[in-house]
């Protein structure tokens, strides 16, 4: 199973045209050379709402919202240049939460979720594998707690199983809910008894993972929010699982569920407004399999800086990465610009990891870092081009990573579009900018 960035959605506003991008379920642009390019259809772009990619087997499937903001899904198969296309009845407002998750289960039936921002639930499935004309409307999957539902995720568990998972209720206050799909009864039912993170009326979680490590461990962080208010986030977290079902703190000791903020394997205490936020609380691993978990926060002269946190021998170790005379002051509700991205280290040359990263004044590039201490040896400039090609001012280039896997490794796919920036989930006045194109890129083996 491939180490999928489990992100919910977050916008970039284009400061430099040089590395504008939407930051959501994908990743940093790729460093990678495009091999060929391949056009979907025109899609809405006032704002920017994340789209989902799936290889499966010979075949591929784009969801996203047309130029009408219409729910679509489109498929081909991996030899083929024609789509076939299939239009849902969802239509999608100005909230940019409302991003769509599309997966295959074991039997090749494709499900799609989306649309929803602390909404009830919205799930289609197929009748006919792989035939995007068989979706239709399933009223529930449990019928127990899918009334306020956001940030639908599908991922697979060690066997390949079918697992779904949200948010249920609202920023400050909200669960996490974990579902297990049976292919055989075509049925859902809940894989834990209770959430998985519970934050009462106090708080939530916002989640990275699972991730399903080099280990054979499945890896989670999060950050705990209090309020609505984004620069509310506190205390990262961490927690791991063999089976999904047991959870563990880094040392090892059992977790009773719901995780609470009282409960959480706390990396480091960090108070409300002190500089860490959802989304750029990130997993990597090291070379012997170890996770890492990286995040910034403010330093001591009020900065912000990354730092990479691993737990070592009972205690965290945590290093920083940057060193930057720039602070990223952020605050207040919706979806808002963000101006530093981050990646998980992951192994490089001998010795060493590697970091990327993005900073609206400071470019993108990685760090290479000494893998034992954590601490940074060089910081090396990135060399990749990602030119706004639509002409109306402020559009920015979206990405989304390939939720599955093509046949044939090491090829990838990454979806690929310009918007507007986002505008904190409000409409925006006047004319909306023409739309633009969707393609699917097809990258070079790194």
């Amino acid at each position: 199973m491939r180490a999928f960035p489990f992100r919910r959605l977050i916008t970039l506003a284009l400061l430099p045209l040089f590395f504008s991008r939407l930051l959501a379920l994908g990743p940093l642009p790729p460093d990678q050379a495009a091999v060929r390019s391949l056009d979907v259809a025109p899609v809405w772009s006032a704002h920017p709402v994340q789209f989902a990619l799936l290889t499966h087997g010979d075949r591929q499937y784009v969801a996203y919202y047309d130029d009408a903001r219409t729910l679509t899904i489109a498929a081909r198969k991996l030899s083929d240049q024609a789509w076939t296309t299939a239009r849902l009845p969802v239509v999608t407002g100005w909230d940019s939460h409302n991003y769509l998750a599309l997966a295959a289960d074991r039997d090749g039936q494709l499900h799609l979720s989306g649309n929803m921002h602390v909404n009830p639930l919205i799930y289609f499935r197929t009748t006919r594998p792989g035939d995007i004309a068989t979706f239709e409307r399933i009223a529930a999957m449990t019928g127990i707690a899918e009334e306020r539902v956001t940030y639908p995720l599908f991922f697979k568990d060690g066997s390949g199983e079918l697992l779904f998972t949200y948010r249920n209720g609202g920023s400050g206050r909200g669960d996490q809910i974990y579902n297990r799909y049976d292919a055989g009864k075509r049925t859902w039912s809940r894989l834990l008894d209770t959430p998985l993170t519970a934050g009462g009326s106090r708080a939530n979680a916002y989640l990275h993972g699972p991730i399903l490590g080099p280990d054979g461990w499945f890896h989670l962080c999060w950050v705990w929010r209090l309020t609505p208010d984004c620069s509310t986030n506190t205390n990262p977290s961490y927690a791991r699982s063999r089976d999904l079902v047991h959870w563990e703190n880094s040392r090892g000791e059992p977790l009773a569920l719901p995780i609470t903020p009282e409960t959480s394997d706390i990396i480091e205490p960090i108070a409300p407004r002190g500089g860490i936020i959802n989304n750029n609380i990130v997993l990597g691993f090291d070379s012997r399999g170890r996770a890492v978990v990286s995040y910034h926060k403010f330093d001591a002269q009020g900065f912000t800086q990354i730092y990479n946190a691993r737990s070592e021998n009972g205690a965290w170790r945590i290093v920083p990465a940057s060193d930057w005379n720039y602070r990223w002051e952020f605050s207040g509700g919706g979806s808002i610009d963000f101006e530093i991205q981050l990646e998980g280290p992951r192994p490089g040359a001998a010795g060493q990891l590697r970091q990327p990263y993005w900073h609206a004044r400071q470019g993108a590039g990685h760090w290479r870092l000494d893998e034992t201490t954590l601490k940074p040896i060089a910081t090396v400039p990135a060399k990749i081009e990602n030119r706004v090609e639509a002409k109306t001012p402020g559009m920015v280039v979206n990405w989304a990573e390939d939720s599955g896997e093509a046949p044939g490794s090491p090829r990838r796919f990454m979806l690929r579009w310009e918007t507007l920036g986002n505008n904190r989930d409000r409409p925006r006045a006047g004319e909306p900018p023409a739309p633009t194109t969707l393609r699917v890129i097809e990258l070079a083996a790194p």
